[in-house]
């Protein structure tokens, strides 16, 4: 019994003008990428830790060292955050472990499309296989730091509250937050450098303006980086899941997770668009 291929027809015409088929074909692609997204996460996995003597040590390092330099800023005077509803230490290891995993989720599409160039001229595979490569890794290391808040939990007597059930919604929409910009700025990005160096730059400024290691500020006009910075709410609403129960800014963060979802959709599509001709420059 022959098996029966499915044939695909490439035409100069655009993608969107059947959008029934285009969205279809979206779909159908990402179930496709399931499996190939998983073997390049556990080779990429694999690489990276294969490599490097510390191993798994490094993705603890990054949140230590940060949570130890603030924490000795603030003993030394040296900065002033103000006072904090649970230990300081506490709260600057929850702020930078929900930073870092919105900025590993914001880095991985344009990281994992740059360093497939050579794959993705040669061979034509779902171009999504990537974003869900790019996901489980986020994923991935954001377990493996999970570890090291839960020590951190139990060293300082957190008492976990009810809410904290509700915190995975909080950091999935902080990691969608990151996927949704990191996939808006890979097609620019595959084709200029300035674009990824750019984000190390505005990333590093981004940081100091999200209430990370400091309480949100309540004097105006520096009240505004809870309302206009969109990782503000999202950060510190699932950090109040997490601890004390009290949500000061749901309404905000409905509205910025909400947005999110739909803008990573409508990222999704420019991708999609836009690696067609990409990948066709690149071959030429």
């Amino acid at each position: 019994m022959e098996q029966k291929l499915n044939e695909i027809v490439y035409t100069p015409d655009s993608q969107l003008r059947n959008p029934k088929l285009f969205f279809r074909a979206m779909w159908q692609d990402l179930l496709a990428s399931r499996e190939l997204a998983w073997r390049l996460f556990v080779r990429n996995v694999s690489a990276r830790f294969r490599q490097s003597m510390l191993g798994y040590l490094w993705a603890f390092l990054p949140p230590i060292i940060t949570t130890i330099t603030f924490v000795f800023l603030k003993s030394q005077k040296i900065l002033g955050v103000g006072d904090t509803v649970i230990p300081y230490p506490v709260y600057v290891m929850i702020g930078t472990l929900l930073w870092q995993g919105f900025v590993d989720a914001l880095n991985s599409p344009l990281r994992l499309v740059n360093s497939s160039k050579s794959l993705l001229a040669k061979i034509n595979f779902p171009r999504e296989s990537l974003l869900l490569t790019g996901l489980y890794e986020v994923l991935f290391n954001f377990i493996i730091r999970l570890i090291l808040l839960i020590v951190v939990f139990i060293w300082f007597r957190i008492q976990i509250p009810i809410t904290a059930a509700f915190a995975p919604f909080g950091i999935l929409a902080l990691m969608a937050l990151g996927l949704m910009i990191g996939i808006l700025l890979t097609p620019l990005g595959f084709l200029f450098q300035d674009i990824g160096r750019g984000t190390t730059v505005i990333v590093s400024f981004w940081f100091f303006v999200t209430p990370v290691v400091y309480p949100p500020p309540t004097t105006w006009p520096a009240s505004l980086i809870s309302y206009i910075n969109p990782v503000s709410p999202l950060l510190i609403t699932t950090r109040e899941l997490l601890t004390t129960g009290k949500i000061v800014l749901p309404e905000i963060f409905t509205l910025v997770a909400g947005s999110t979802f739909f803008l990573m959709f409508a990222g999704w599509v420019i991708y999609r668009v836009a690696m067609r001709h990409l990948i066709e420059r690149i071959g030429a």
